[in-house]
C-alpha cells in the first residue's frame, strides 16, 4: 500500500515536471530533486543555458534574470564589435581638422610677421610648434587606440563566456524556483511556448545588433545616434496648449475670480488671526497647545524655536507663511478628507481619482506653476492653489488606506446590533481610521511647508522670500537662517499636530 502511494505521488510529481517544462522533462526532474533535496547550494551546469545565454532564460519565462543577463552580454558584444569593425582612433582624429586649420591660420600669420612685424615672429613659431605637438600627440593617441582592438576582442569573448558559465550554473537553481511557486499558483507563466521564444529571441538580437551598430560604427548609422524627432511637432503641441489655456482661462474667468475671492477671504482672516494678533497672546497660544498636544517637555523646545524667530526678526514672516499655510492645508484637509471617505466606499471612483493623485505628487512644481499662473495670476491665492495640488494627495490617500484597514469583524458586529451607515461611519470607521488619517493630516501640512520657497517665486512672501533672495543674491547666512526658521515651524507644527496620536 505505501508502495502504491509512494508511486502515486512520484508519478504526479514527475507529471507537474512535464506540465511546467515541456520539452525535457526527465533532465529537469531529476535535477529539480538534486536541488530540493540540498539545504545549501547544488551545483548544476545547463548545457542550453550555456548556449542559448539570455535568450533561454527568458524563453523560460525567467525575465528577472533575462534582462541584467542580457545588458552584460551585450556590452561583451559591443566590445568584441568595436574590436573588430571600429574604428578606435576616429575620436581622436576628429580633432585633428579645428587644430590644423589653426595650425594654417598661424603659418601665414608669421609669413605676415617676418615681413612686416619681426618682433612677432618667435611668438609665432612657438605657437605653430605647440600646434605641431599637439597634432603629432593626437595622431599617436590615434594609433595607440587603435591598437586596443585586440584586447577589446578578448576582453569581450572573456566576459561573454564568463557570463555564460554563470547563466549555466544558476539556471536549474531558477528554473527550480519557479516550479515551486508555479506549483501554488498555476497562473504563473510555464511552459516552453513559441511566445515568449519569439520575444526573448528577438529582444536580444535587437539590443547586440543595435548597440553593436551604435558603438562600433558611430558615424554610419545615423538614426542610432539619437531619436529621429520631428522638432515642428511639439512646437504644434505646445502652440495648441497655449491656444487651449488663452481660451479656457478666458471663457472661466468668473469661475477663477470667485475662487480667487474665497481663497483671499480665508487667507485675509488667517493673517488677521497670525499676524496682527499681539506677538505675546500668540506665542502663550501656542506654547498651550503644544503642551497640551506633546506634553510640556515639548513646549520648552516650542519656545526655543519661538524664541529664535522673534530674536532674529523672522516673527512676521513666520505668520504670515504659518497664515499661508494654514489656508492651504485647511482647504486641502477639508477637500480631501470627505474625498477619501467616497473613494474609500466607491473603489471605482478611487480608481479615476488615484492617476489624479499621483500626477499631483510627481508632478514638478516648477511645471504646475505655469498653468497655475495662467488661471490665477501671481500672488498668494495662486501661491495657494500650487501648494493645495503638492500637499493635498496625502490626506486622499491616507483617508482610504485607514478606512480600508478597519477590521470586518468590528463592523460587521456594529451592523449586527443596527447601526446605521452614519453612525457606522462617525463611531467605527473614522476613530478605528483615525491614526491614518491624522497621520495624512500631517503629511499634507508639511509637504504644504516645503512649498514656501517655490511658492515665494509667484509672490507669496513670507520666509520662502528670504530664502529666495539668499539664493539670488548669493548670501549664504541669510539663507541658512531663513531654512532654519522654516525648519523650526515645521517641528512645531508636527508637534502639535502628531503629539496626541504618539
Amino acid at each position: 500500500m505505501d508502495n502504491t502511494l509512494d508511486n502515486t505521488g512520484v508519478l504526479e510529481t514527475e507529471q507537474s515536471v512535464q506540465d511546467f517544462v515541456d520539452v525535457n522533462a526527465e533532465y529537469y526532474d531529476e535535477q529539480f530533486k538534486k536541488i530540493g533535496d540540498k539545504r545549501g547550494f547544488e551545483f548544476t551546469f545547463n548545457i542550453a543555458a550555456f548556449l542559448l545565454g539570455s535568450i533561454w532564460f527568458g524563453m523560460r519565462n525567467l525575465w528577472a534574470y533575462f534582462l541584467p543577463f542580457v545588458a552584460i552580454e551585450t556590452m561583451a558584444v559591443v566590445q568584441i564589435a568595436r574590436g573588430v569593425w571600429g574604428d578606435l582612433g576616429a575620436p581622436f582624429l576628429q580633432r585633428l581638422g579645428g587644430i590644423e586649420q589653426t595650425l594654417a591660420t598661424r603659418r601665414e600669420q608669421l609669413l605676415d610677421a617676418q615681413e612686416n612685424t619681426p618682433d612677432k615672429v618667435a611668438a609665432f613659431e612657438k605657437t605653430i610648434a605647440s600646434l605641431e605637438r599637439a597634432i603629432e600627440g593626437i595622431k599617436l593617441d590615434a594609433v595607440a587606440a587603435q591598437n586596443t582592438a585586440t584586447q577589446l576582442v578578448l576582453l569581450g569573448i572573456a566576459v561573454l563566456i564568463g557570463v555564460k558559465i554563470v547563466q549555466a550554473i544558476l539556471a536549474n537553481t531558477a528554473l527550480q524556483r519557479r516550479y515551486t511557486k508555479w506549483r501554488s499558483d498555476r497562473t504563473l507563466s510555464s511552459g516552453f511556448g513559441v511566445p515568449q521564444i519569439s520575444l526573448a529571441t528577438l529582444l536580444a538580437i535587437m539590443t547586440y545588433v543595435t548597440c553593436a551598430l551604435k558603438f562600433g560604427f558611430p558615424s554610419q548609422v545615423a538614426a542610432l545616434q539619437s531619436f529621429p524627432a520631428d522638432p515642428s511637432i511639439q512646437t504644434t503641441a505646445a502652440d495648441a496648449i497655449k491656444a487651449w489655456m488663452t481660451s479656457a482661462s478666458l471663457s472661466s474667468e468668473w469661475f477663477f475670480d470667485g475662487l480667487t475671492f474665497g481663497i483671499r477671504s480665508v487667507l485675509d482672516a488667517l493673517e488677521t488671526i497670525f499676524v496682527e494678533t499681539p506677538w505675546p497672546v500668540m506665542g502663550g497660544f501656542i506654547l498651550l497647545l503644544t503642551g497640551l498636544s506633546a506634553g510640556w517637555r515639548a513646549s520648552i523646545f516650542t519656545a526655543a524655536a519661538l524664541a529664535y524667530l522673534g530674536y532674529l526678526g523672522f516673527w512676521d514672516k513666520s505668520m504670515k507663511t504659518m497664515a499661508l499655510l494654514g489656508t492651504a492645508a485647511c482647504i486641502s484637509i477639508a477637500l480631501g478628507i470627505p474625498l477619501g471617505i467616497a473613494c474609500a466606499r466607491k473603489p471605482k471612483l478611487y480608481a479615476v481619482v488615484r492617476p489624479i493623485l499621483d500626477f499631483m505628487q510627481t508632478m514638478p512644481a516648477f511645471v504646475y506653476l505655469i498653468p497655475v499662473i495662467a488661471f490665477f495670476g501671481t500672488g498668494k491665492p495662486a501661491a495657494i492653489i500650487a501648494t493645495m495640488i503638492f500637499g493635498g494627495s496625502p490626506v486622499v490617500r491616507l483617508t482610504v488606506l485607514g478606512l480600508k484597514g478597519v477590521p470586518s469583524s468590528v463592523r460587521e458586529a456594529a451592523m449586527a446590533y443596527g447601526a446605521s451607515k452614519r453612525y457606522l461611519l462617525w463611531k467605527v470607521d473614522i476613530p478605528l481610521a483615525a491614526p491614518s488619517i491624522m497621520a495624512g493630516i500631517n503629511q499634507t501640512i508639511l509637504l504644504s511647508l516645503a512649498m514656501v520657497v517655490i511658492a515665494s517665486l509667484i509672490g507669496a512672501k513670507g520666509l520662502g522670500e528670504d530664502v529666495l533672495e539668499a539664493l539670488q543674491y548669493a548670501s549664504e547666512g541669510q539663507g541658512i537662517l531663513a531654512g532654519l526658521a522654516i525648519l523650526f515651524c515645521a517641528m512645531i507644527l508636527d508637534r502639535i499636530i502628531q503629539g496626541k496620536r504618539r
